[in-house]
């Protein structure tokens, strides 16, 4: 059961603007796009879980809202230069970017094979690139837009047990960084979030792994650190306020979403 947003006051500036999230069909993903479906955008969903995304433009279209899901593997080039084609096609000029897609590998480091490398290397840094790329392109010619990519906590402090994770999300952040320098006299922003731990299957999972480890987060280590787990819906509404007029001076900046666990 896809939980809806309560109705909430608009954003007016993402009234018939065009959205595309990847990794949009679950988690803060979906959160995301039901909370832009609701201030009136028309939303692009990047994802190679069929069942979910379909399941999210069936809720989007509940409320009323206009989506579309692009089925791709969001490590390969080639499929994400033809699903955005498609979703620019079907919705017109994208105006802002979600960069979500991303997996996570909890292991100790001197156990992680060539193959884990390129796995987690491929689906969180090289597609974050190449969506990106081919977004900043699109958006330098259309005079502008907003891009809000997902990092985590990991990519400013080194957990144990999460090598390769930590050095993905470091780079999404220079990533993002690196997009501001370069194109912000394009009126391009682009900005960070770096949640914590999220309900969500990714983080669930993420939690299931590292207690297999030896290493708890139990409902007490999570009150010690973030106070509670964050919920998608929170992380999404970060999302939808770096990407709006709101935050029109914010740029390649990271938002901390970890309730002041590294005050």
């Amino acid at each position: 059961m896809i939980q809806i947003p309560k109705p909430r006051a608009r954003y007016a500036c993402f009234n018939d603007k065009h959205v595309l999230i990847s990794g949009g069909g679950k988690g803060m993903g979906r959160a995301a796009a039901l909370l832009f479906a609701q201030q009136g955008a028309r939303v692009s969903i990047l994802d190679r879980d069929e069942q979910a995304s379909q399941e999210t433009i069936g809720a989007i279209r509940e409320l009323g809202g206009k989506a579309s899901f692009h089925k791709i593997n969001v490590s390969d080039v080639q499929q994400i230069d033809v699903a955005i084609g498609a979703a620019v096609a079907e919705f017109g000029s994208i105006n802002h970017l979600f960069n979500h897609a991303g997996v996570v590998t909890v292991g100790h480091m001197h156990e992680m094979t060539e193959k884990d490398f390129q796995k987690i290397f491929d689906i969180n840094v090289k597609s974050a690139f190449f969506v990106c790329k081919n977004i900043v392109s699109r958006m330098s010619a259309a005079g502008g837009g907003s891009i809000v990519i997902t990092s985590s906590i990991s990519g400013e402090h080194a957990f144990p047990l999460e090598c390769l994770y930590n050095m993905t999300k470091s780079a999404t952040i220079m990533l993002t960084k690196s997009l501001c320098s370069e194109y912000r006299t394009k009126d391009i922003r682009s900005n960070t979030i770096s949640p914590a731990f999220v309900r969500t299957q990714h983080g669930l999972k993420e939690i299931e792994d590292f207690a297999a480890l030896g290493q708890a987060w139990d409902e007490s280590s999570l009150k010690a650190t973030q106070l509670r787990i964050c919920e998608p819906e929170e992380a999404a509404e970060a999302v939808l306020f770096l990407a709006s007029d709101a935050a029109s001076f914010i740029n390649g900046q990271v938002l901390t979403l970890d309730n002041g666990w590294f005050a």
